[in-house]
């Protein structure tokens, strides 16, 4: 089984450590960013399945980390849900879809919505990453029949 990395970004540690718990579970990493700059440095450097995201938080927002994520090949498919608790107001909720959201959650969480909706996200990734392992395998079985056939015309 592939592990699937989660990246869990709070500016508030407790936050994090409650999402840690609801989310804990075998074939998961979970990551954690206190930041919008610490979230895409993690981003960076290894292959996350979903992005739990916290809309407000200092220097670098979660709109911002989003909008920077689809502007990267390596991270703009990623799925984003925004988790927060005051922005519930439309304009807020809209610029959530616009900058890339999948979904957005308020506080407080219900563990049983969060699970349900990053375990569907999961399978989705599970999903995506059987697909592109068939295609190689599939690209490669062409590949070597293609060079046996060529062998054959040249009298090899």
């Amino acid at each position: 089984m592939i592990e699937q990395k989660l990246l869990l970004v709070d500016d508030q540690p407790a936050n994090l450590v409650s999402l840690e718990a609801i989310l804990e579970d075998q074939g998961r990493v979970l990551l954690k960013a206190e930041s919008g700059q610490d979230a895409l440095k993690i981003l960076l450097k290894e292959d996350i399945s979903l992005v739990l995201l916290d809309v407000q938080m200092p220097g670098m927002d979660g709109f911002e980390v989003a909008e920077l994520m689809r502007q990267r090949n390596d991270t703009k498919t990623i799925p984003i849900i925004f988790v927060t608790a005051i922005s519930k107001e439309k304009k807020y909720v809209f610029r959530g879809y616009q900058a890339g959201a999948v979904d957005y959650l308020f506080k407080p969480l219900d563990p049983l919505i969060l699970k349900s909706k990053v375990n569907f996200f999961l399978e989705l990734d599970r999903q995506r990453r059987d697909l592109q392992a068939k295609l190689k395998e599939a690209q490669a079985h062409r590949a070597a029949y293609e060079a046996e056939k060529r062998n054959r015309q040249n009298g090899g």
